[in-house]
């Protein structure tokens, strides 16, 4: 049988097997030494269950037609069996195109007139294929003769009471096996489909008996007969289910969208300079507290949720990360490593530089990392398994296949015509359809992609936008590119990706300008460059965000900007430059006054020092009762001292209304930018993940390499396998049976088979030193590359590579 199949194999075309590697990519990961190790990894439980979870629900369906259309005495089919049977509600051609499929991947092989299935796939389906039970001579003499005549088997169900028959109808649609209640009793209609052999008990094969009682299972014949109206297969559905949700304009999706990702990149902004202002500490059992994520929720006037995810994402992006709260920069390993928890949060290193780059740059660095993040947010306000709360950033919301699942989502998004908004439980649908065996329990996580999507902006009023078509069909960044994508300067770079480019053309264009009024409010009339952003965030307050944001400038905004070295002409200077309407006098008027007042006090250490040429300040100073916990006493007419540190003492100051500001040792000002602090710089996690995302895709000339190193691997092993090969067991003795080339091309089937048996086998193999051995062992498993099998007498498990393995002879 695997001789069989790897010359079905080893007879196709370089173009015909480039076209099952390119099916099936699991084959050559990694590539196999040659033609019948690739046969042998096509047949394996792994790889046939992998390449099943990819079928849509009409393919698999047609699938389930093979099992149930084939011969008895020989396990084969035909095309023309499948058609037949599955051919009662579609049309053949639909079947024709399903069997194509299968073939393709040659999880049917053979000639047309003799289809075989490949052995693993009964293996890592359901014993029932299409929900129908095994055939009654194989369950119960007496079902079987009761079956063998249909008029009397049809006189029978329709004899059946109204209960009977809603069992009957239950076990008909599938599966056909149900459980009895527990304790022995049997419900009534249940017993009188016994006792007239319509329903037979069994036990679950393979198992000890159920402590909640025995199954019965309903025979093949019966459930034809009751999908007598619907067809032997059910319910055939050969085209994916159209959602009904309507179908808005692609440039109005694409607007809404590209306003909402403005949106996210926004909120995301607001979330992490409250993290840097105010960081928030890291729960001992990990992840952000409840009260920390309402604080910063009410902050970026969010709903939690929505909070949630975007911290989530922020972290994955790499712009957010832990730093133990003494300040020595340790990253959150370290310190748990050194039994430390005292960690904060706080924004990295990277956000700095994410804070540089056009709008859309930004955009994409937080949807990569949505893609790839291994989290699932919408688990967080959950209760875990002990029942307690699952909060943000905690190890409970980890999910590996939470990145399978949104591109799972965008996929089925995408193939719908553009601008159609379907309903979530349309989308499910769908997805259900497309990969049936994939979507079963992962309902939630295709529900959390689409509010991810919604909430970032890669869909717009329900639809997906066309960025959003860019983005799940681009390539995830590897780590040797720059994860955010920056050019020189942060600016929008020409070699920037189809994604950036496409968003970029939908968002308002940066503005250069703002326009000050005379409530001395200034209003950014779009988007600010990066390097007006930075004159906005020392020079004024921000008051509101969207697309055009409103600043105002304070007292506390201007001596925040004289303190980092700005003097009252350079404000005056930027305002002018700025503006496109005249600065308003009152603006003036608060730069010149706040100017005069600011550096009257200078500020040293003693503990700390206070000192002015102005008497009358120092003195206002000295009588102020909120600077009593300051301990001021006079050293001089215009010098004050204090026990305090020099921080202290200036916040206090500037809290009580005071101007003052720092001086060195020769009674220089001081001037600089407050520091901020900043967390370990963290990779991406679309850097990291990117690899897991999905098989690799092969094309062009790697397919052809891929497929010339089998061809040459298969001439070399086959030339080699000509001469005869002695194996010998341990004990340096001969093996019967292990020494022709016969046994050795045999070795495949007499494995598998012996999987299935769970018969003993005697294995021949050559060592990493070149030495030919044998070992009797117990096969367990066969897959990926490997026999995996039990030494019984020395209780372990060994473990062979396929390519290694010389022979296989079952033992006497």
């Amino acid at each position: 049988m695997a001789t069989a199949f790897a010359d079905q194999l080893r007879s196709l075309t370089d173009d015909a097997l480039g076209a099952l590697i390119q099916l099936r990519p699991d084959l050559v990961v990694p590539v196999p030494s040659d033609v019948s190790a690739l046969a042998v990894r096509a047949q394996s439980r792994g790889s046939v269950a992998r390449c099943l979870d990819a079928l849509d629900e009409f393919t698999l369906a047609v699938l389930d037609a093979a099992r149930l259309s084939r011969a008895e005495e020989t396990a084969l089919t035909s095309v023309a069996a499948i058609v037949e049977l599955a051919a009662a509600t579609v049309a053949p051609a639909d079947v024709r195109v399903a069997i194509d499929r299968l073939r393709a991947r040659f999880l049917l092989h053979g000639p047309e007139d003799a289809l075989q299935i490949v052995g693993a796939v009964d293996e890592v389906t359901s014993p029932y294929p299409a929900g129908l039970g095994r055939p009654a001579d194989y369950l119960d003499p007496q079902a079987a003769v009761l079956c063998a005549d249909r008029a009397k088997l049809r006189r029978a169900v329709l004899a059946a009471p109204p209960g009977a028959r809603a069992v009957l109808d239950r076990l008909a649609a599938g599966p056909p096996v149900g459980a009895l209640s527990s304790g022995g009793s049997v419900a009534e209609p249940v017993q009188w489909l016994i006792d007239q052999h319509i329903l037979v008990p069994v036990s679950e094969a393979g198992r000890a008996p159920r402590a909640d009682g025995e199954l019965v299972e309903l025979p093949r014949e019966v459930g034809l007969l009751l999908r007598r109206d619907s067809g032997p297969l059910g319910t055939l559905r050969p085209l994916p289910p159209t959602p009904e949700g309507p179908v808005r304009e692609p440039k109005s999706v694409d607007s809404a969208g590209a306003g909402q990702a403005m949106e996210a990149v926004r909120h995301v902004e607001t979330l992490l300079e409250a993290l840097s202002t105010e960081p928030a500490a890291v729960l001992k059992t990990g992840g952000l507290g409840v009260r920390d994520l309402k604080r910063l929720a009410r902050s970026a006037n969010l709903d939690e949720p929505a909070a949630a995810l975007l911290i989530e994402v922020a972290y994955a992006a790499g712009l957010l990360g832990e730093a133990d709260a003494a300040g020595t920069g340790r990253g959150v390993t370290a310190s748990r490593a050194s039994g430390l928890v005292d960690e904060i949060f706080l924004p990295t290193g990277g956000y700095d530089l994410w804070r540089a780059l056009s709008i859309a740059q930004r955009w994409e660095a937080l949807a990569n990392s949505w893609l790839a993040m291994t989290r699932q947010p919408g688990l967080i306000g959950q209760r875990d398994d002990r029942d307690r709360p699952i909060n943000p950033l905690a190890p409970d919301a980890e999910r590996a296949g939470a990145p399978q699942a949104r591109r799972e989502v965008l996929a089925a998004l995408a193939t719908l015509a553009p601008g159609t908004a379907p309903k979530a439980d349309e989308v499910l649908e769908l997805l259900a359809w497309q990969a049936p065996r994939r979507a079963r329990g992962r309902e939630a996580a295709h529900r959390d992609a689409l509010t991810g999507a919604a909430t970032l902006g890669v869909t717009g009023l329900g639809a997906l936008t066309s960025y959003g078509r860019l983005l799940q069909n681009e390539d995830v960044p590897t780590a040797d590119t720059d994860p955010l994508g920056a050019g020189p300067g942060g600016g929008r770079v020409p070699g920037a990706s189809d994604t950036v480019r496409t968003l970029d053309a939908l968002l308002p264009a940066p503005v250069d300008h703002v326009l000050v009024q005379a409530d001395l409010s200034v209003v950014v009339p779009g988007p600010p460059e990066p390097e007006l952003a930075a004159e906005l965030d020392v020079v004024a307050e921000p008051e509101s965000a969207g697309g055009a944001s409103v600043y105002r400038v304070t007292t506390a905004s201007v001596r925040r900007a004289l303190d980092v070295g700005y003097s009252a002409g350079d404000l005056h200077a930027l305002l002018r430059r700025r503006s496109r309407t005249p600065v308003p006098q009152a603006m003036t008027y608060l730069i010149d006054d706040s100017a005069r007042k600011h550096g009257g006090l200078r500020a040293g250490s003693a503990g700390s020092y206070l000192r002015s040429d102005d008497e009358a300040l120092i003195a206002e100073v000295l009588a102020d009762k909120r600077l009593g916990t300051l301990a001021l006493r006079r050293l001089a007419p215009t010098v004050l001292c204090s026990p305090v540190q020099i921080a202290r003492l200036l916040g206090a100051l500037r809290d009580a209304g005071f101007a003052p500001v720092a001086e060195d040792a020769a009674g220089s000002a001081v001037l600089a930018r407050p520091k901020v602090r900043r967390a370990v710089t963290r990779t991406p996690v679309s850097s990291r993940l990117g690899e897991q995302t999905g098989s690799p895709i092969l094309a062009g000339p790697r397919l052809a390499g891929v497929v010339e190193q089998i061809r040459r691997g298969d001439v070399a092993t086959r030339a080699a396998r000509r001469a005869p090969v002695t194996v010998r067991a341990a004990n340096g003795q001969q093996v019967p049976g292990l020494t022709s080339v016969q046994a050795h091309t045999q070795a495949m089937a007499v494995l598998q088979q012996a999987v299935r048996d769970k018969a003993r086998v005697w294995v021949g193999y050559v060592d990493s030193h070149g030495a030919t051995l044998s070992r009797l062992v117990r096969p367990v498993s066969l897959s990926a590359g490997y026999l995996r099998a039990e030494d019984e007498r020395t209780e372990t498990l060994h473990t062979f590579a396929l390519h290694r393995i010389t022979a296989a002879v079952v033992e006497d």
